[in-house]
């Protein structure tokens, strides 16, 4: 997947001591996974594992029993008033919905409005089509599941589709790729309202990874990827353990009882990418840790990471995320890490 420029950081949403409201809006030819990762996302209550509470509200036009994709169907019992208030929408998979002239005028104008007030929009899947229909796309940039883009930009050319990406967010509107596109996507908007570390206790709980790769970094933490076996698995846990140190192929190599060119090998083939890469990518994900989650200054979250100096922290930012270290902590960072840092 290609590299895509990160979206323009926002201020955080404030956020009701009830929590957001979360709409998920459904239809009949509703796809059942898309619209279950909605409902595990925002319909589950974490709060005791330290995660983040939503009041989900799962509306339609006309309630009771919607028809989904797959045969069976689910009971709705709140109409569209019931997400007149809410702080985000979120649109499924909606078979033949979103299509040129099929949404309906009462769906359109909810979904104008919550655009209108500040609301965020996300999409999952081909629910990008009932956003572009209802005018919401145009002027954005978006994305879906890569077999309906070339539909998309045709239908909706003020869009600009990006077929490369597993989401997109763009000015409060988040659309994402095919399918489990959409779990990455919800996990990007939790990360965005609450932290990386509640985000974590979605993924946790759902077994996923916090954030997978596309080929972008859209302001989110760096992957470790998923090991094919076991065999590096105590090596990896040690460079993790010794991020400060400077660790060269040829040391991690002597730990593994390999020669540097089998290890490079092997940890290609393993891990998907290269030490140095590697090592990169998880520097970079501790020093986000620690710029939400402390008061230390750059230098010494270089020194802790194996960065060495704070222009060489703000060198991998830029590259990788786009942003700066100082950006990052404003928009991530807690107000206890940010009153700390102010007092330094």
């Amino acid at each position: 997947m290609t590299a895509t420029a990160p979206p323009r950081p926002l201020p955080r949403h404030p956020t009701p001591a009830a929590g957001l409201v979360v709409a998920t809006l459904v239809a009949d030819g509703v796809a059942p996974f898309e619209f279950g990762v909605l409902c595990e996302v925002f319909g589950l209550d974490r709060s005791a594992d330290g995660g983040p509470t939503f009041d989900h509200r799962v509306v339609t036009e006309h309630p009771g029993v919607i028809r989904t994709n797959q045969g069976f169907g689910i009971t709705v019992d709140l109409d569209l008033s019931a997400a007149a208030d809410a702080d985000v929408i979120c649109v499924p998979a909606l078979a033949d919905h979103g299509d040129n002239g099929s949404l309906s005028p009462a769906v359109r104008d909810l979904l104008v409005a919550a655009e209108a007030r500040g609301a965020w929009l996300i999409s999952v899947c081909s629910g990008a089509f009932v956003l572009a229909e209802a005018g919401l796309l145009d002027g954005r940039r978006s994305t879906t599941h890569w077999l309906h883009s070339d539909r998309l930009q045709a239908e909706h050319p003020g869009t600009t589709v990006d077929a490369d990406v597993l989401f997109v967010e763009d000015r409060r509107v988040i659309t994402s790729a095919g399918t489990a596109a959409g779990i990455d996507a919800c996990l990007h908007f939790v990360r965005r309202m609450h932290g990386a570390a509640a985000a974590n206790v979605i993924a946790r709980r759902m077994v996923v990874p916090a954030h997978r790769d596309g080929g972008q970094s859209q302001f989110i933490e760096r992957p470790m990827p998923v090991e094919a076996d076991s065999s590096l698995a105590p090596l990896t846990d040690w460079m993790l353990a010794h991020l400060d140190r400077d660790l060269p192929v040829e040391v991690l190599a002597a730990r593994a009882h390999m020669s540097p060119r089998t290890f490079a090998r092997r940890f290609k083939a393993e891990l998907g990418t290269t030490p140095a890469a590697w090592l990169t990518s998880q520097r970079l994900l501790r020093s986000q840790r620690l710029l939400e989650s402390t008061g230390l200054g750059l230098d010494a979250i270089a020194g802790e990471v194996g960065f060495g100096s704070a222009a060489v922290l703000r060198h991998h930012f830029g590259r990788v995320l786009g942003t700066t270290p100082r950006s990052y902590r404003a928009m991530f960072a807690g107000p206890d890490e940010l009153a700390e840092l102010a007092r330094a």
